[in-house]
């Protein structure tokens, strides 16, 4: 009988991509994956250090898992891993703690399913990160429709509140010609749209110096019923050449998650930022002018050190203004070994969330204004597998969360709809061709 593994991803797509990597070490080895509230043999957790919260979230799983199977052997990765091993250790139940590295070759630390009385810790440096290059991709919800492929790992940006670059290193790139290769073989195997993600994508860099836009012209001339999406990219990298190539190329999905942080100089600057507001505001139009339908996510912390109301003020005008779709909020908190822990003017944290709240109810409006602008024109719609109670769902190329009735023809189709009822979250949609028509 096959030995049993459950895995599970803390924090960003990224994450998600590389437990899935994860995972294939197990099957290659002859264990079966399980769902994370069955019982298993192993447990897998890959960790994050964007929050505090995300340090919580470790030991409230760590203790989930051993309800389901108090004789499990516990594994815990990721950047929490790496960058707070001897604490990680010290939560009872966990039998072994990897490093960034060490997660992409698990059974050379894995000799045992045997429960540990201590945990073994094994880490690298951060500077030995900087060589290494894990390949991953992952699908999401386990379908086979949309795939969250790896191209770039590592960040040398230095933000005053970031301890990714301790927790992954230097920013390195996958090899342009491995990046084509890999991408051909998720389209052979059935993948209809692929999101090219890392910790700092619009970083990516050739051995000859050629940027990111060089890989998305190679992609570009391949040949297939499939799209792209860029996950999230930094304002300063997303230069008009990307720009002018998403507009102008079917194959790109009409989206851009470009993050901000604050909408006020004087705490982008503390937050050692690599852009002005009207720098990002310029770019925001750049996208709106060129692609009007694009869908545009915005990253923003509210409560950084030395925020004042007016600052936030700042910020919560500025997006109100700004031509985009939805907010991802987030409450600072401060994360050890970063220069902004140290920063005068620390904010009340009932402040912070109390501000958060004002950007999350902001994201609801900006979205339902953008769902009622785009009730007026075809969405192209990539469904999933799913049947939720005779309903099928998927996103449009622009980021549209869409639902219509189940059909299994279209199940990984890219298929124009219209939308017929809009929702805070989801729009309901109908075909807008008959359906022979619509499926070609």
């Amino acid at each position: 009988m096959n030995k049993t593994v459950s895995l599970y991803t803390l924090g960003c797509k990224l994450n998600f991509a590389e437990t899935s990597a994860i995972g294939k070490q197990f099957i290659g080895n002859g264990y079966k994956v399980v769902g994370e509230n069955e019982k298993a043999d192993v447990y897998v957790i890959n960790t994050c250090t964007v929050t505090e919260n995300a340090e919580k979230d470790c030991r409230q799983v760590v203790r989930k898992f051993l309800r389901n199977n108090p004789e499990a052997f516990v594994i815990v990765t990721g950047c929490y891993a790496q960058l707070r091993p001897e604490q990680i250790a010290g939560i009872d139940g966990v039998d072994l703690v990897l490093g960034s590295k060490e997660k992409f070759d698990v059974f050379s630390y894995l000799r045992t399913n045997s429960k540990n009385e201590t945990a073994c810790i094994f880490t690298s440096p951060t500077e030995q990160l900087n060589s290494e290059f894990g390949k991953a991709y992952s699908s999401e919800a386990d379908s086979r429709t949309r795939a969250y492929f790896k191209i770039q790992d590592g960040c040398d940006y230095k933000c005053s509140f970031c301890t990714i670059p301790l927790a992954r290193g230097q920013s390195r790139s996958m090899k342009p010609d491995e990046a084509v290769r890999h991408f051909n073989q998720l389209l052979e195997e059935g993948y209809k749209e692929i999101i090219l993600t890392g910790v700092n994508v619009g970083d990516f860099q050739t051995s000859t110096g050629d940027g990111l836009i060089y890989l998305l012209k190679e992609l570009n001339r391949i040949n297939g019923d499939f799209r792209l999406r860029i996950s999230s990219i930094e304002p300063n990298l997303l230069i008009p050449e990307i720009i002018e190539l998403v507009a102008s190329s079917d194959k790109f999905c009409d989206h851009f998650h470009i993050p901000l942080q604050s909408g006020n100089d004087k705490i982008l600057r503390l937050m050692q930022r690599r852009y002005s507001v009207k720098d990002y505001e310029k770019v925001i139009h750049e996208v709106a002018r060129r692609i009007p339908s694009a869908g545009i996510g915005v990253d923003v912390i509210s409560g950084f050190p030395g925020e004042d109301e007016n600052d936030f003020l700042d910020t919560y005008n500025f997006l109100k203004d700004m031509p985009v779709s939805y907010l991802h909020p987030f409450t600072y908190s401060e994360r050890p070994d970063t220069k902004a822990i140290d920063f005068q003017g620390k904010v009340d944290v009932a402040i912070r969330r109390k501000r958060t709240n004002m950007l999350r109810i902001l994201s609801e409006k900006k979205r339902f204004e953008f769902f009622q602008k785009a009730s007026d024109s075809v969405l192209n719609v990539l469904f999933e597998s799913n049947n939720e109670e005779g309903r099928i769902k998927g996103f449009s190329s622009n980021y549209i969360r869409c639902e219509t009735a189940y059909d299994g023809d279209l199940v990984n189709n890219i298929v124009p709809v219209r939308i017929t009822n809009i929702t805070p979250s989801i729009c309901t949609t109908e075909l807008a061709f008959e359906k022979s028509v619509a499926l070609i």
